[in-house]
């Protein structure tokens, strides 16, 4: 459960990353790839890890439609931007990866808020996925 938890956490960074740095998060994944395998100071890149970013990477344009369809208030744009990866990343495993319970999902994503946003983060994380969730079945479609 630890090593779901950190590969979670690492692609959080990734996607943080390339938005903080306007680079295609594949690209990020990449650099983060070949530098565990040549500075053994990096730790490695897990394949879940890897699952994770990619699979965002195929939904992004999908993702952030919903997010900024369903988050009342807020445009992508003005949203933090821990906040946003987050949401990104819980949204495409919340709808896309069947393996993990959405429980699941909606807390390690609040986790993450609580680690590394604000105060009112967990709570807006919490319940923008919570939505997801219920829309969940027709939120598929490519």
């Amino acid at each position: 459960m630890a090593a779901r938890n950190t590969a979670r956490k690492r692609a959080f960074q990734i996607l943080f990353e390339g938005d903080q740095r306007g680079v295609d998060v594949l690209t990020v994944l990449a650099d983060w790839v070949r530098h565990s395998r040549t500075d053994t100071r990096q730790p490695p890149v897990s394949e879940f890890t890897m699952e994770l970013v990619e699979g965002y990477a195929q939904y992004e344009q999908r993702i952030d439609e919903l997010l900024a369809q369903y988050s009342v208030g807020w445009t992508l744009d003005r949203m933090p931007v821990v906040d946003r990866n987050i949401l990104r990343l819980g949204a495409y495993e919340l709808i896309w990866v069947d393996g993990t319970p959405d429980a699941v999902v909606i807390d390690e994503a609040v986790e993450l808020a609580k680690e590394f946003s604000t105060d009112e983060s967990p709570s807006f994380i919490n319940g923008l996925l919570g939505r997801l969730k219920e829309l969940k079945p027709g939120l598929r479609r490519a």
